[in-house]
Order: structure tokens, then sequence, then C-alpha cells
């Protein structure tokens, strides 16, 4: 780490590490990470956006915004933006982060992080999500981290496959044009579950929509 007390990541110029100024995708300050003691935090400073954290062994978990987890052992930090993902290495204790000074630029206006807010989410889009997402949902011992196949998620819901597939591209499309990122590619649905999660959209006491 850093001997400074704190550093910060995310697309404002005036962050330590400056992601990309230009990417409204991503939050002015997306993360901070700061010391307690002995012990470093990274905490997701976002009030509107995930990102997510991979431990040495490459196992991914989504950190949502306002959360904050301690830097015990080596991790990649991985912020989505629109055109790209931003990767840092945080390397406890003694090895220095990739960081530069504050640039000392002006600082400029606020431009608004585009999270798909303005999106609607009707109750058969969130039905859907459930029954795709529902794994992510449950306690252990069924918890289940990874988007269920479409046809799972029909069958739950006694829909035809193709109404559901239908309504979920649907709505990736129309987040996508909103300008939140993960919404297309082979990892879609993935970006979908945690931008649902990490926004509330769906939540555990939806469950009971499936019985």
């Amino acid at each position: 780490m850093v001997d400074e007390d704190r550093l910060t990541f995310g697309r404002a110029k005036e962050c330590t590490i400056c992601l990309d100024p230009g990417d409204a995708a991503i939050s002015r300050i997306a993360g901070t990470i700061t010391r307690e003691g002995s012990v470093w935090w990274l905490t997701n400073a976002s009030s509107t956006r995930p990102f997510a954290v991979a431990d040495e062994y490459g196992f991914r978990s989504v950190l949502p915004p306002g959360r904050r987890v301690a830097v015990e052992r080596p991790v990649t930090v991985l912020v989505d933006g629109s055109l790209a993902q931003h990767d840092l290495r945080l390397t406890p204790p003694s090895a220095p982060l990739p960081a530069g000074g504050p640039v000392a630029e002006p600082l400029t206006p606020a431009v608004p992080t585009e999270v798909g807010a303005a999106v609607v989410i009707s109750a058969a889009d969130r039905l859907a999500m459930v029954a795709l997402f529902a794994g992510y949902l449950r306690e252990p011992p069924q918890y289940d981290p990874h988007p269920r196949t479409y046809a799972a998620a029909a069958a739950r819901l006694d829909w035809p496959r193709t109404t559901l597939v239908k309504r979920i591209e649907y709505l990736r499309a129309r987040l996508d044009e909103a300008g939140v990122p993960g919404m297309t590619g082979h990892n879609a649905l993935v970006g979908l579950a945690e931008y649902a999660l990490s926004r509330e959209l769906i939540t555990r006491d939806d469950l009971r929509l499936l019985r």
C-alpha cells in the first residue's frame, strides 16, 4: 500500500487515480482505500455503481455502493466503464500501488453518473429477473451466485422460453442505451444480475413471487 492514509479512484480528475475523466458510466469517486490502524479498507464510495473485487485465486465478488472490505491479501479491483474495464491491483502492506499525485488541473463541473435510473422496470421485468437470479437471493446452502438458464427460469414461471428471453433482452437493451455497462456480450446476464442486486431492483423478499 502507499504510505498515505487515503487513496481515491474514479473519473474525477482530482482522484489519486483518475480512470477516465470522460466516461460518465464511472462514478466521480468510485472508491477509496484508507488505513485504520494497521488495516487497509477498500470502500465503494459511489452511491449508485457497484464494482467487483477479484482475489488472488480469481474468485470475483461484488462490492455494492457504500460497502467496504478489508484488504488483507492481494486483490484486483474491476471498475466497469462504458468503453473499457479498469483494473487496479492492490497488494498490502508493502508493495506500492500504481498511484500518482492528485492531478493539478482546475476542477470541472460534475457530470451525472449514468446508471439507467430512468429505465422503468415493470412487474414482469422484475419477476423475470427473480426467476433468473434466484440463486443469488437464497440463503446457504441454496445460495448460488450464477444466473439460471432461460429454460429453467421460464419453466419456473410457466412461461414460454421465448417470452422470457425477449423480455430480458429488451430490458438489457434499454439499460445499455441508458449507459449502464455490462449489458451486452457473453457475460451480460451476470452484468444484469449485479446491476439488479446492487440497485435493489430485486431483493430476497421477492423470492415469494416464485411460490
